[in-house]
């Protein structure tokens, strides 16, 4: 090989290893932090299983229905520890899905497993930021299985249009929120059903729906994230009581 060829193959390997140092510094995920380890210990009457696929947390109950969670973009699935566990204590099974990348949009079918692994049990399915819409996604070609859909910080796009599906469907929001675009998230109601329950939580931001820390972008949160989770979990324990399970 010529002196010319080698600087040549020198150039285009360093290219590439820049590449993909990049997109590794890119694609670096929020952690959990020290609350998010904290609820993912077993005790107090909550059970946490890690299949390697999933996260599920079951609390002495069993109460229909489950609810399955697509994580937020390169969040991963521990960081949402917290609210399944406090929504478990409810006696809700959770499963937080866990994603290739920490991205749900390489997987939107990822829910089949928790499916098919609890065939008798009745599920509604939610996500955080870009989990949300894919969960959107994955309920618009599951209306089967799927009994409501629920957003966090989120909105669906074309391909999660709920317009006319009879599905119940829970759109929460904080009202400090900076990463969410305000106006994609307009404009894209109009793939939801007429009869969503959109709540916003007041001092509520985008990354306290989970427990990462501060995301870039986002306002600082007026309110704790004990209190962003409990007022989520509340919001969603009233919703499936009176817009899921009762109709």
């Amino acid at each position: 090989m010529s002196r010319k060829r080698k600087r040549w193959w020198r150039v285009l390997v360093l290219l590439l290893l820049d590449g993909a140092c990049t997109a590794i510094w890119y694609l670096r995920p929020y952690q959990p932090d020290q609350a998010a380890k904290d609820a993912m210990q077993g005790g107090e009457g909550i059970t946490v299983i890690d299949t390697g696929d999933w996260i599920a947390f079951e609390g002495g109950e069993a109460r229909e229905p489950g609810l399955i969670l697509y994580p937020g973009a390169l969040v991963t699935p521990e960081s949402y520890a917290p609210l399944a566990r406090t929504l478990a204590g409810s006696g809700y099974r959770v499963f937080i899905a866990r994603m290739p990348l920490n991205l749900a949009i390489t997987d939107v079918e990822r829910a089949n497993q928790v499916l098919k692994a609890y065939p008798q049990q009745s599920f509604v399915i939610g996500g955080h930021s870009l989990g949300g819409a894919m969960a959107a996604r994955y309920a618009a070609s599951q209306l089967e299985r799927i009994d409501g859909v629920i957003f966090l910080g989120a909105y669906p796009d074309k391909r999660g249009d709920l317009k006319e599906a009879d599905v119940p469907v829970l759109s929460l929001l904080g009202s400090r929120d900076g990463v969410i675009d305000r106006k994609k998230y307009e404009e894209n109601k109009q793939f939801l059903p007429e009869r969503t329950v959109y709540m916003s939580i007041e001092g509520g931001n985008h990354a306290q729906f989970g427990s990462y820390g501060a995301q870039e972008g986002d306002q600082p949160a007026a309110i704790t994230p004990q209190e962003q989770w409990q007022q989520t979990v509340a919001a969603i324990k009233d919703w499936l009581l009176t817009d899921v399970i009762a109709r």
